[in-house]
């Protein structure tokens, strides 16, 4: 059987952030993380679990994929559920085309 493709495993979404969250291994909790990022009023579409093998102290990293277009509010809550942010990204895939649709579309509402 063929490997999942990267596209099968994180289907491309407009609005959505990458964050690396890092942990001991006894803090983690998938559903902690989830509340946290809901309480950003967005949505875990994904996440993944490796081990953080450049700093060998065996720490938990979880990447995170989020419904948000900017990542730092769901990274301020899982600050304060005690969850180390590493690294925060923009998703790759959103470019200006989509803000410049919607600033247009505005232009229109404002216009009538």
């Amino acid at each position: 059987p063929d490997a999942p493709s990267l596209e099968r495993l994180f289907p491309h979404r407009e609005e959505s952030s990458r964050l690396l969250v890092g942990c001991i291994p006894a803090e983690y909790s998938a559903s902690r993380i989830a509340r946290a990022v809901e309480d950003a009023d967005a949505h875990l579409l994904n996440l993944n679990v490796t081990s953080d093998g450049e700093r060998m102290d065996n720490r938990i990293i979880a990447e995170l994929r989020v419904s948000h277009r900017s990542p730092m509010a769901v990274a301020r809550s899982l600050e304060r559920y005690g969850y180390e942010v590493v690294d925060v990204e923009h998703d790759s895939l959103t470019d200006d085309a989509l803000a410049m649709d919607r600033l247009n579309e505005l232009m229109r509402y404002i216009d009538l």
